[in-house]
C-alpha cells in the first residue's frame, strides 16, 4: 500500500493540535475533554450556549462568526450578532408553544435562517429536526408525521412542498414572509420578530443526556428512522473539531453540506462554532468556479466536504484553477464515501494539499475513524479509530478478526456521541447491538497491521450517492405509486462520478408500453414527490423481478450481480 509523506507539502512546520496520534491514544480521557465546557463548572448544560453565547461571555462578541454569501449578497455576522438574533427567535417559539422536548422542524436553503432556526430551537431546550432543502411532500410528510411533529420554521417558497392536509398534529408553520404573504394557517415570523420584546435569560438549562436534535436516516427496508442525539455529543463534536479538524480560533471554515444530512448539522454549525472558528456558509448551487471563488473571497483555511464534490472539480481539470488564489487553505478533509486514492494524489498535485478521509455515520454521531492532519495517510484507508474509540473486525458470530480479515466493522460502546435513541423504535436501536457492546455499522471493512481501516462495501442493501445515503425501500414505494408501475426493485449500481447511481428495474401494469417519454414521466414523479437526489437516473422495464419462493421478497441482491455482470462484461470498472 503506497503510504503519502507524513506532513502536507504547504505546511511542514504547521503545529498540529494533536501533533502525535500515540500520544492521544495514550493519554486520552474523555473526563478530560469536559473541562474545556463551561457547563464543568457552572452545571448548566446548553449546546447553542457553548456555540454561541458563551464565547460573548468570554469576550469574542465582535469576532466574525457567520460568513454568508450567495451569486447575488454577501453578509457576516459576529457572535454577539447571532446571539441577538437566536434569543430573539428563540422568544417568540417560546411565547407560541414551544417547551423543552418539543420537535421543532426546520425547512430552509442553506442560509442564515437555518442556522439562526436551528440554534434558537436548541436555546430553549427544544430537539431541532432540520429537513433537507431538496425534499419533496412525501419526504417532508413521513418524517413531520412520525413525529406527531406540531412545529415548523421555513420560508415562503419551501412552505408550498409541505404536505399541511396530510399533517393534523402540525399546529404552526413560521413562515419568514409578511402577513400577505401567508396562506391560512400560516404564521408571519416576519411580523413576529417586529412585535415581539426578546425575553432575558432565555435559555433553557439542560442535561446532558436530554434530547439535542433529531435526523432521518434510510434503511434498506421500512421507512426512515429518527435518530435521536443528546447534548453530551458536544464532547465528541468538540474534541473532534478541535484534532481531526484541526480547527483554530483564526481559521475560516467551510462544510458544504446542508444541515438536512448530520455532517451539515454536526460539522457545518456545532464542531466549528465549539472551536469558535468563523463559518463560511454558501447558498449558491454548486459548481467549480463558485466554490473555487468561495475559497478564494473568503480565505477559507480548513474546508470539509465529500469525494462526489472533489471528483466533480478534479475533472473540470487545471485551467479553472489557476484562476483562482486558493493558497488560504492548508487541510482539507472528506466524508461521506470511500474518497478515492486519485482523488487524494490529486489534492497534493493541483491544491497543494492533502484531502483527508473521515469516518462515521448518523447513528454515531461524530467522528469514529480518522485520518489526522498530522499522521501517514494510506489512500483507500478510512483512517485510524479516533482517541478513546476502540474499533474491531467481526465475523457473522461476533468473534474479533486478525489483521487483513474482512468482516463487521464494529465500535465499542458507548462513546458521547453515540444516539440516544432511534425515534419509537426501539426494535431497530437493539438491532445495532446484537453482539453487546459493539455497534455493528453494518459495514464491511479489514483493518491492517497498522489499524488503519479499508472499507469493503455494505452488508446491506444501503446505497450511497455522492455521500447521500438512500433507502431503496422508500424509493421503490414511491415507484409504485405511480399509476403505470406494478413492481420495483432499486439497487445502487457503480458510478465513477458519484460512487454510485439510484437504478431501478420495474415492471409496468397491463396497458402500459415502454418508453422513453414513460421513463421520463416516472423518473419526474419520483424527484417531485419525494427529493431530487432519490430519483433513479437509470430505469429499466423488465417482464418481471426476481423473488423469494416463499415470502415473493425482491431480490435486490440478484438485480444488483445483474447489473454488475453486464459491467464486467462491457469491460466497466465496479
Amino acid at each position: 500500500m503506497t503510504t503519502l509523506n507524513l506532513l502536507p507539502n504547504k505546511a511542514e512546520n504547521h503545529i498540529y493540535n494533536l501533533n502525535n496520534y500515540q500520544d492521544g491514544v495514550t493519554d486520552f480521557s474523555w473526563q478530560e475533554v469536559e473541562k474545556q465546557f463551561s457547563w464543568y463548572n457552572s452545571e448548566k448544560v446548553n449546546m447553542a450556549h457553548e456555540c454561541i453565547d458563551r464565547h460573548v461571555d468570554d469576550g469574542y462578541g465582535d469576532k466574525v462568526a457567520l460568513h454568508y454569501l450567495n451569486d447575488e449578497e454577501e453578509i457576516q455576522f459576529t457572535f454577539s450578532q447571532l446571539k441577538e438574533k437566536t434569543d430573539h427567535l428563540a422568544t417568540i417559539l417560546k411565547t407560541n408553544g414551544v417547551k423543552k422536548g418539543d420537535i421543532v422542524f426546520i425547512f430552509f436553503p442553506k442560509n442564515p435562517d437555518c442556522y439562526i432556526a436551528m440554534m434558537a430551537a436548541v436555546k430553549i431546550g427544544a430537539v431541532a429536526g432540520p429537513l433537507f432543502e431538496a425534499f419533496m411532500e412525501e419526504a417532508i410528510r413521513d418524517r413531520i408525521a412520525d413525529c406527531n411533529g406540531r412545529y415548523l420554521i421555513t420560508d415562503s417558497e419551501l412552505v408550498k412542498r409541505v404536505p399541511k392536509g396530510d399533517l393534523p398534529t402540525l399546529k404552526k408553520i413560521f413562515v419568514t414572509a409578511e402577513p400577505e404573504q401567508c396562506a391560512v394557517g400560516e404564521i408571519s415570523l416576519n411580523e413576529l420578530l417586529r412585535l415581539t420584546k426578546t425575553e432575558r435569560n432565555v435559555t433553557e438549562w439542560l442535561d446532558l443526556d436530554d434530547r439535542l436534535n433529531i435526523h432521518y436516516t434510510s434503511g434498506s427496508t421500512g421507512k426512515p428512522k429518527g435518530i435521536i442525539h443528546a447534548h453530551q455529543a458536544m464532547i465528541q463534536q468538540y474534541q473532534t473539531g478541535k484534532w481531526v479538524l484541526d480547527i483554530k480560533e483564526d481559521d475560516v471554515y467551510w462544510c458544504t453540506a446542508h444541515p438536512g444530512w448530520v455532517t451539515g448539522t454536526v460539522y457545518a454549525i456545532f464542531a466549528p462554532w465549539l472551536n469558535r472558528a468563523t463559518i463560511v456558509l454558501f447558498g449558491g448551487r454548486f459548481d467549480a468556479e463558485s466554490w473555487f471563488s468561495t475559497i478564494e473571497r473568503t480565505g477559507v483555511t480548513v474546508w470539509y466536504s465529500a469525494p462526489t464534490a472533489f471528483r466533480m472539480l478534479k475533472a473540470e481539470g487545471d485551467a479553472i484553477l489557476q484562476r483562482y488564489d486558493l493558497t488560504s487553505l492548508r487541510h482539507l478533509l472528506s466524508v461521506g464515501e470511500p474518497l478515492n486514492p486519485e482523488v487524494i494524489h490529486w489534492g497534493i498535485e493541483k491544491l497543494g494539499q492533502r484531502i483527508h478521509d473521515t469516518w462515521w455515520m448518523t447513528e454515531t454521531g461524530a467522528q469514529l475513524i480518522v485520518n489526522l492532519p498530522s499522521e501517514v495517510i494510506k489512500p483507500g484507508s478510512m483512517g485510524r479509530a479516533f482517541p478513546g474509540i476502540e474499533v474491531a473486525i467481526l465475523d457473522d458470530e461476533g468473534t474479533k478478526q486478525p489483521s487483513g480479515q474482512i468482516g463487521h466493522l464494529a465500535i465499542k460502546a458507548p462513546w458521547p456521541a453515540i444516539m440516544r435513541e432511534v425515534w419509537k423504535n426501539k426494535e431497530k436501536y437493539d438491532s445495532y447491538f446484537r453482539f453487546g457492546e459493539w455497534y455493528l455499522s453494518g459495514d464491511l471493512a479489514y483493518q491492517d497491521e497498522d489499524g488503519y481501516v479499508f472499507f469493503q462495501g455494505r452488508s446491506d442493501d444501503m446505497i450511497n450517492s455522492s455521500g447521500e445515503r438512500i433507502g431503496p425501500f422508500e424509493v421503490e414505494s414511491k415507484l409504485i405509486e405511480h399509476e403505470a408501475v406494478a413492481e420495483a426493485g432499486v439497487i445502487g449500481k457503480p458510478d465513477p462520478v458519484r460512487g454510485e447511481i439510484v437504478k431501478a428495474f420495474i415492471v409496468l401494469k397491463k396497458g402500459y408500453e415502454n418508453s422513453p417519454l414513460l421513463i421520463k414521466e416516472i423518473r419526474e414523479f419520483v424527484r417531485y414527490k419525494l427529493s431530487a437526489h432519490a430519483a433513479p437516473r437509470e430505469i429499466e422495464v423488465l417482464d418481471e423481478l426476481p423473488k423469494t419462493k416463499i415470502s415473493g421478497k425482491i431480490l435486490r441482491r440478484e438485480l444488483k450481480a445483474l447489473e454488475e455482470e453486464r459491467q464486467l462484461q462491457t469491460g466497466v470498472s465496479v
